[in-house]
């Protein structure tokens, strides 16, 4: 499969490393709407073809499927010009910062036929699906109690090497919906969805007009309760950690490794689980690792060859971003919002 790649900015070497490393997938094109981040991109990934327009390499026949890399509110519309042209679509996380274009963004994407997968690797991580399995197999009895602790630290030179991070307008929030979205894209799916939150969300240690600090009251869909810390504020950044008790025991996930696996009467399995490459970033976003995009990418060419639908649809994918809009609202009315 051979993939063009849209946005040559701090993530788009994460998706060229995975591509690399995907036996019969290969980088036919890139664009960039900065010459010289296209051309940069190029020189080290061995790619011929450099575009500044995004819609003449949507263009191309030598492109069967596009990564779209580009700042979060750009996200939906070249989507939707994506799945005009044909191409399938890997969509980085979040995959747009509103409802309104999500829906348009999907319902296009379900009208042209072409695969779409969202970016949230935590989800294909083999600790991650024991724990889903665990959950869902009823291992831990009633699930109580899930908490996400998403500390993330940036910089203020993080925030002004690009004028669109940290903006409502095209970065859609903060803390949450760029660094946090992806705790809480899992700690969601693990638990099965959440059904109303109640949160806080302050600016308290940048300069910039979205949040850096936010906590949240979770009540999940299965009855239990939570809580969500969210930050690029704290220094230290600290490693992404859940932890999920229910009647019958407990398990804690620090960035993709088991620390407990704890049933009543019995002793700790934690050991039995190998420890897998982090997903990385809490502290610097060119340290993401690139295995879960590599799954992916390998999930996305296995749905076209077989025609059936990713493993992250573009239906699941949106559920984080929904669920942060509603964070946004709750804070701003001070009231809790049901989902």
């Amino acid at each position: 499969m051979r993939f063009g790649i849209i946005g040559c900015g701090v993530i788009a070497p994460t998706h060229g490393n995975a591509i690399k490393a995907v036996p019969g997938a290969e980088i036919a094109a890139v664009a960039d709407v900065l010459p010289e981040a296209g051309k940069k991109f190029a020189a080290e990934f061995g790619v011929k073809e450099v575009l500044t327009d995004y819609r003449e390499l949507l263009k191309r026949k030598d492109v069967d499927a596009v990564c779209i890399c580009t700042p979060s509110g750009m996200h939906a519309e070249m989507a939707i010009q994506a799945a005009r042209a044909g191409k399938h679509i890997v969509c980085e996380k979040p995959i747009d910062i509103n409802k309104k274009a999500m829906d348009a963004m999907l319902a296009e994407v379900e009208k042209a036929g072409v695969k779409f997968t969202g970016i949230f690797q935590r989800r294909m991580g083999k600790n991650s699906r024991r724990i889903k399995a665990a959950i869902e197999a009823g291992e831990f009895g009633r699930m109580v109690l899930a908490d996400a602790y998403l500390k993330y630290y940036r910089s203020q030179d993080y925030y002004r090497s690009a004028s669109w991070r940290a903006t409502w307008e095209m970065d859609g929030g903060g803390a949450l919906m760029n660094q946090g979205v992806h705790g809480i894209d899992l700690v969601q799916w693990l638990m099965g969805g959440i059904k109303s939150v109640t949160a806080r969300c302050a600016t308290l240690a940048r300069q910039i007009q979205v949040e850096d600090t936010a906590v949240i009251l979770v009540e999940f869909k299965n009855g239990a309760l939570g809580v969500i810390e969210g930050t690029t504020s704290v220094y230290p950044a600290q490693e992404t950690r859940l932890e999920l008790h229910g009647e019958k025991g407990s398990v804690i996930l620090k960035e993709s490794s088991i620390l407990q696996w704890q049933l009543v009467g019995q002793e700790d399995r934690a050991a039995e689980f190998a420890t897998e490459d982090k997903a990385g970033g809490s502290g610097d976003p060119k340290q993401i690792g690139f295995a879960g995009h590599i799954a992916i990418i390998e999930d996305l060419i296995d749905a076209v060859k077989t025609g059936r639908d990713p493993f992250i649809t573009g239906d699941e994918a949106r559920k984080a971003v929904d669920l942060i809009l509603a964070i946004y609202e709750s804070s701003r009315s001070g009231k809790t919002v049901t989902l």
